[in-house]
């Protein structure tokens, strides 16, 4: 469990430095602001629906696929025989032996090189195993997750030294836990504020570790993890206050867990408090570079945000699962509950949701494995989107079953009724809109790239802090760019006979077409319209990007019943679930572009100043804290 950051989306407007430009130029500095690859969400975001990015959908490597299926037969014999969630979630751990015979099978190692002792599989596969974990626990599925999404292995392949390689990636493939250690107690999202410190020692040879980390995934059960410290300016090293990254042992002397966390869901995980004092840590455990380490998490974090829609779809093939069996079995007022229209709206929107749910995490996994395309958007889009979805569904599950949706499993076995775990899923799914980055932050993140190339041109007109003849020019050039762009943002054919190739669903990729021209146009108008403040108006920016998160998966759903049409062309239940859920896709992006710029977001925000205020302290009267006892 750890937090992740990302810029603002507009530049500053005060016009002396504060603590919180400090630390937007802290996260701007990390950003990754070059796009050397296309990337579908993109030009998405800039009005182009580029669809032969997607379509025809990306083909999994044969031979990988080869190798990958008698590893997911295993994984699925073990995870039936060996894995019990219940078990789990009551104990609140999960056994040494389902770690150990996960390890003995390769589940620790399933994306790291052949040459290190690793399954070298492609991200498709890795999701297809936790998804079958995670289907079954999702405790024990985190386990996996931490150590190879977050964990040592991906900052390894991507920016350790071939000692560094060869060190670590064999143990970690081997079945010994990683974890990533980011957040503090006073740092999330912001992290300008880590209060963890690594100094170099007089001769250069080591670096001496202190500080606290909070909520480490892993960490109480890990062997290895990787910290995250500032480290002193100097010349060489960009920014103020540094940050970077290290390989720590768990077992060297100074590294002790000072809590083991608890919470109200995920009850099997490990996560904790690690504390480090005068911990040494060799020179050559340094990863990547001195003054890299956030650029180094955010990137691992990208990177590694495909894993969490993975657990959100095989989540949600269980919550429809549930709510069908019930929905045909319980009988009310002479027929099936499945039968009367208000469960039925819930059925069919859990069953189409599942299939965009699917569709998408499918999808970016497969353009991962490419290597053509840059997919950060498209990874924290699925986190984003699949997090939410996967809430909303499980909580209409839980309603299909009423008050069985709500008992435990355990409670519901003890009278011989089926223990389907909704009330652990539920409990299991709410941390999956909190953690490797907030909804919120995920949707600043994503705002942020959606006007970044208004910004390349004309950022410097908006910025108050910039000088007059700078402003001047900035406005000359924009003046040229936007006299060609805007109407080009216009004019497009996006009507028959144009993907007439989808068939019925072409009216879905005929409308996805026209709506990303509009949202180009919504985005510049949002610029000009609050210009510096923009930044300010999170909801607007939400806004926005829901509504090109939606457009990826109308995109997507289309994509996807095509690959599975063609492949048994006699089944057209795919173009059924794909159509319905374009249908529901369609109704949040015209309601989204209804409220961007006709909302309440001025008014609650008024109310919200009134709270923090304390003018309407008159409504807790009659309360008692919720936290009694603690004197604060």
């Amino acid at each position: 469990m750890t937090s992740a950051t990302t810029a603002a989306p507009a530049p500053p407007e005060p016009a002396t430095p504060t603590n919180a430009d400090h630390s937007r130029a802290v996260a701007e500095s990390a950003r990754q602001t070059r796009w050397e690859r296309r990337s579908f969400m993109k030009e998405l975001f800039g009005g182009r629906l580029s669809l032969g990015l997607i379509h025809p959908h990306p083909e999994q490597d044969p031979e990988e696929a080869a190798r990958a299926a008698p590893f997911l037969e295993r994984l699925e014999r073990f995870v039936a025989e060996e894995v019990d969630g219940d078990a789990v979630d009551r104990d609140r751990h999960v056994p040494d032996s389902v770690l150990e015979g996960l390890a003995r099978i390769g589940a620790f190692g399933i994306k790291i090189p052949r040459a290190y002792g690793g399954l070298g599989l492609s991200q498709l596969s890795y999701n297809r195993a936790l998804a079958i974990v995670a289907g079954r626990c999702a405790s024990t599925a985190a386990f996996l997750s931490a150590h190879q999404s977050i964990g040592v292995p991906t900052p390894l392949v991507l920016f350790g030294t071939d000692e560094q390689k060869r060190r670590y990636l064999p143990r970690a493939a081997s079945g010994e836990l990683s974890a990533f250690a980011l957040t503090e107690a006073m740092v999330g999202s912001d992290p300008a504020n880590m209060a963890t410190v690594a100094e170099p020692s007089p001769d250069g040879a080591h670096f001496v570790l202190n500080g606290e980390k909070l909520w480490t995934t892993n960490g109480p059960r890990a062997q290895i993890v990787v910290v995250m410290a500032r480290t002193p300016t100097r010349p060489g090293v960009k920014g103020s206050r540094p940050i970077s990254a290290f390989i720590v042992e768990m077992a060297w002397e100074g590294v002790e867990v000072a809590q083991e966390c608890r919470f109200m869901g995920l009850n099997g995980i490990s996560n904790g408090v690690l504390r480090f004092r005068d911990v040494r840590v060799p020179r050559e455990n340094l990863l990547w570079g001195e003054g890299k380490g956030l650029k180094l998490a955010l990137i691992t974090l990208n990177t590694g945000r495909l894993a969490l829609p993975a657990f959100c779809t095989a989540s949600a093939r269980g919550y429809l699962r549930a709510s069908r069996e019930w929905s045909g079995d319980r009988e009310q007022w002479g027929a099936p509950i499945g039968r009367h229209d208000a469960v039925a709206q819930k059925l069919g929107r859990i069953a189409a949701e599942t299939f965009a749910m699917e569709a998408v995490v499918e999808l970016a996994a497969a353009m991962s494995g490419q290597g053509a395309l840059d997919i950060r958007l498209e990874a924290a889009m699925a986190k984003l989107w699949h997090s939410e979805k996967g809430w909303e569904l499980v909580n209409e599950a839980v309603q299909i079953r009423g008050g069985r949706g709500y008992e435990t499993a355990d409670s519901l076995r003890e009278r011989g009724e089926d223990p389907v775990p909704l009330e652990r899923n539920l409990r299991d799914a709410r941390i999956n809109m909190i953690f490797e980055g907030t909804s919120e932050i995920m949707r600043l993140f994503m705002a942020r790239e959606a006007v970044d190339d208004h910004l390349a041109v004309a950022g410097a007109m908006i910025d108050p802090r910039a000088p007059t003849g700078r402003r001047v020019a900035a406005l000359v050039r924009a003046a040229a760019h936007y006299a060609i762009w805007y109407p080009g943002r216009w004019l497009g054919w996006g009507r028959w006979p144009r993907y007439g190739d989808f068939g019925s669903l072409a009216g879905h990729i005929r409308y996805a077409d026209r709506r990303s021209r509009k949202l180009a146009r919504a985005i510049f108008h949002a610029m000009i319209r609050f210009g510096p403040r923009l930044e300010e108006r999170q909801a607007v920016l939400g806004r926005i990007v829901d509504i090109g998160a939606d457009l990826f998966v109308i995109a997507a759903s289309c994509v996807r019943a095509m690959q599975l049409l063609r492949a048994n062309p006699s089944d057209r239940t795919p173009v059924e679930l794909a159509d319905g859920a374009c249908r529901l896709a369609r109704r949040r992006i015209d309601d989204n572009f209804r409220r961007i710029f006709r909302n309440e977001d001025r008014r609650i925000r008024q109310l919200a100043r009134g709270v923090l205020a304390g003018r309407y302290t008159w409504l807790e009267e009659g309360t008692t804290r919720m936290a009694e006892g603690t004197g604060r």
